[in-house]
């Protein structure tokens, strides 16, 4: 699959696209590229991360329990939830091992260095889920001050989970962005995990995860930003993006999907996100509006970022052969 990025009649950019979708029974809908291959799926794997630590012990609900999910924008009340994870574990916050940063809200981050502020730990968009790590390891008694070492107890916890949910062995292991150990999988076994957690029993770990997560958009990204509203205009739909362009998601009904702009650009991410949602019978006029990717030429609409043409697209069958 091709993006086209196209500014003033001319394709000025593309970017080639991996997709998987699946239907409700786990049947393989549309598939593009090599979605048995080996990916970092970055970010997306947050909810896998969140329900290692919640079958650890971390005993949180609702907006908290999503944030510790989250990619959060760094808006004030993300900061104040991290900080109440952290205080409600008896945890400094000088405990936390995520690098500092400014919040990533252009709104968030002018009022922190209007008010004399600067990088912090705590505004980077990691910090509910490292809060939430620490908080695990407190309620275990574990080391704090490994927590990112993959061999720390948390982390071998948290491989486990991810093996167990996307049905494959870890093939290798990385760092994330914010220091936390990055786990290797393939995009169908990610689709796999997604679906696995909305279809989870009520009051399972697992269930626990994706209602908060569906629960409280705002918590596990931003008020803007378009996961959220991806989720606010299909109720029951689970939306997590991870850098590098990775988007996985599922519905409550099991239909499930990954996307991976091969080039990591993140302009591509939500046009094939959205088209993966299409291919599976979901609809929106704010998929429209998500779908058509506006771009700017001193101040004004000039272009957009679209599909384009298609390269051979893989069959299921021919996908379910590999």
């Amino acid at each position: 699959m091709v993006v086209e990025v196209v500014r003033s009649g001319f394709v000025e950019s593309t970017h080639r696209a991996r997709m998987l979708a699946v239907g409700a029974d786990g049947s393989l809908v549309r598939v593009h590229g090599a979605v048995d291959a080996l990916v970092s799926p970055r970010s997306s794997m947050k909810p896998l991360q969140a329900l290692g630590m919640v079958r650890s012990g971390l005993a949180l609900e609702g907006e908290l329990l999503a944030l510790a999910c989250a990619s959060h924008a760094g808006e004030a009340f993300h900061v104040e939830g991290a900080r109440k994870i952290l205080s409600g574990a008896g945890v400094e916050e000088e405990a936390l091992r995520c690098p500092e940063d400014l919040p990533e809200d252009a709104a968030s981050r002018e009022a922190v260095l209007r008010s004399g502020g600067g990088r912090a730990r705590i505004h980077m968009n990691c910090s509910g889920k490292h809060a939430a790590m620490l908080a695990t390891c407190a309620v275990n008694g574990w080391p704090l001050e490994t927590y990112l070492d993959p061999a720390h107890p948390l982390q071998r916890a948290i491989r486990d989970t991810v093996e167990e949910l996307t049905g494959e062995r870890v093939a290798a292991t990385g760092v994330d962005g914010c220091g936390a150990p990055l786990f290797f999988v393939s995009m169908r076994g990610v689709a796999r995990a997604f679906r696995a957690l909305v279809l989870a029993e009520p009051g399972t770990p697992e269930r626990r995860i994706a209602d908060a997560f569906r629960a409280h958009p705002e918590w596990t990204s931003g008020t803007t930003r378009p996961e959220a509203r991806l989720m606010r205009a299909i109720p029951g739909l689970m939306v997590k993006a991870g850098a590098e362009a990775f988007d996985a998601f599922a519905f409550e009904d099991g239909r499930a999907g990954t996307v991976k702009i091969e080039d990591g650009g993140q302009r591509a991410r939500v046009p094939v996100t959205v088209a993966a949602l299409r291919a599976l019978g979901f609809d929106s006029p704010e998929l429209d509006e998500l779908a058509a990717g506006v771009l700017y030429g001193g101040g004004r609409p000039v272009g957009e970022v679209r599909l384009g043409g298609e390269r051979p697209q893989t069959s299921p069958a021919e996908a379910q052969a590999g």
